[in-house]
């Protein structure tokens, strides 16, 4: 609760508790349907009640569906596939950071060299590539952004162990006969995981907008299911007679990774005060 009292956390709040109203309670509204279509009522506007006595928050898009709903679907796509592909990243990144920086030696270069040649190779197009060849999907668009995303974690996680290593207690564990899985397992991982958490609400943010890149470009998800990069590609045709269509989806995608930047730097700040004390205490 402390990292919320400062700036960034109080405003990582408000941005992140306005997408939890939009993807969360706005299903629980009556009217919530993303997929009910009505040619007759495309193009409604923002706040119209005037086509057949139904009533629409946002409007409707071409084909007459509502446009809210449409949004917080969206909005629960793209979470959910950034959720999974940083739980992939997460994992393989911190396996392979703990075990390169444990063991050291041809491990380590060799684990290092594969982060060093995925680094060089820009993952925007590494994922085109991809998906271009094996067509778009919502699972597989999952995991190959979780396989490519985990460099991150697996660098900082091995810096941090050649650190950790020599500390007293895991020599002192060392020399009581605890084996390498152990050491890991109960004194590094422990150490470790909070800084990796911050680094993948920073990521969760970049996998969002990633996303939405794909879904853009007709790579990522596909109709009928919705996503905020598809409905701004969608609505780019109708921008002068209805910008609504690709200026919300916009709005979403930025109040969620503004938020959970913001997120980021409180926790972050909230960490380097804490480790200010911590050194200053005798």
């Amino acid at each position: 609760m402390k990292r919320f009292r400062t700036g960034s956390g109080l405003t990582a709040a408000v941005l992140l508790g306005m997408v939890f109203i939009l993807i969360v309670l706005v299903p629980l509204l009556p009217s919530y349907d993303p997929y009910a279509q009505d040619l007759g009522g495309g193009l409604v506007p923002i706040g119209d009640s005037s086509f057949e006595g139904h009533f629409y928050w946002l409007g409707t898009d071409t084909l007459g569906r509502d446009l809210l709903s449409r949004l917080s679907l969206a909005g629960r796509v793209s979470f959910l596939i950034a959720l999974a592909a940083v739980s992939i990243s997460l994992v393989i990144g911190a396996a392979l950071g703990l075990v390169a920086g444990f063991f050291g030696g041809w491990t380590e270069s060799a684990i290092m060299g594969i982060a060093d040649l995925q680094l060089s190779i820009p993952r925007i197009l590494l994922l085109i590539a991809v998906t271009a060849v094996v067509g778009p999907n919502v699972i597989l668009l999952s995991v190959l952004i979780g396989l490519t995303s985990w460099v991150s974690y697996g660098r900082i996680a091995r810096a941090m162990v050649l650190s950790l290593k020599r500390r007293e207690f895991v020599l002192s564990a060392i020399t009581q006969g605890a084996g390498a899985g152990w050491n890991i397992r109960k004194h590094l991982l422990p150490n470790v995981l909070p800084q990796l958490l911050v680094v993948a609400s920073h990521e969760f943010g970049q996998v969002i907008v990633l996303e939405a890149s794909l879904s853009y470009l007709g790579l990522g998800v596909q109709p009928p299911l919705p996503s905020w990069g598809l409905m701004v590609a969608e609505g780019q045709s109708y921008l002068a007679l209805a910008p609504a269509l690709s200026v919300l989806p916009s709005i979403g995608l930025f109040l969620l990774v503004a938020g959970l930047q913001f997120l980021s730097q409180a926790y972050t700040a909230e960490s380097d005060v804490m480790d200010d004390v911590s050194k200053a205490t005798p």
